[in-house]
């Protein structure tokens, strides 16, 4: 997934917290929030401290229910509850959360949804080949 299709899916499922998020889709948009307040803290700079600090809390609130959502997906990717995402209130759960947010998808379909690369796990290759064998 690329950087444009990252933030389109994300802006996409606008506040859709049902189904799994890919690394590449989350990672990117957290890049695009990172650049987005990086502008907008300089224009604020530019321009005037209030003007930016109103822009910079209107954007904020405009991002948040996508961030959120591409957390939660981003954690039911590695097979975790979405409820796991109120550990951004401390600090050791900040932690946690970036190590979960790195790991790879768990292979195969999970109680979220399918893998969202499309890879499949070891129940669905057996699965294909019982089917195979029995076509044969």
């Amino acid at each position: 997934m690329t950087f444009g299709q990252a933030v389109k899916t994300v802006f996409g499922k606008y506040i859709d917290f049902d189904g799994r998020a890919r690394r590449s889709e989350f990672w990117y948009f957290t890049l695009f929030i990172f650049i987005l307040d990086a502008v907008l803290w300089a224009l604020g700079h530019i321009v005037s401290a209030k003007f930016g600090n109103t822009l910079m809390s209107l954007v904020s609130l405009a991002i948040l229910l996508p961030s959120l959502g591409v957390s939660v997906r981003r954690l039911h990717d590695i097979g975790k509850g979405g409820w796991w995402i109120l550990l951004e209130f401390t600090v050791i759960g900040i932690i946690l959360l970036i190590f979960w947010w790195a790991q790879d998808s768990q292979d195969g379909e999970n109680e979220y949804g399918p893998n969202p690369k499309g890879v499949m796990g070891r129940n669905e290759i057996e699965q294909n080949a019982k089917r195979f064998q029995s076509d044969e």
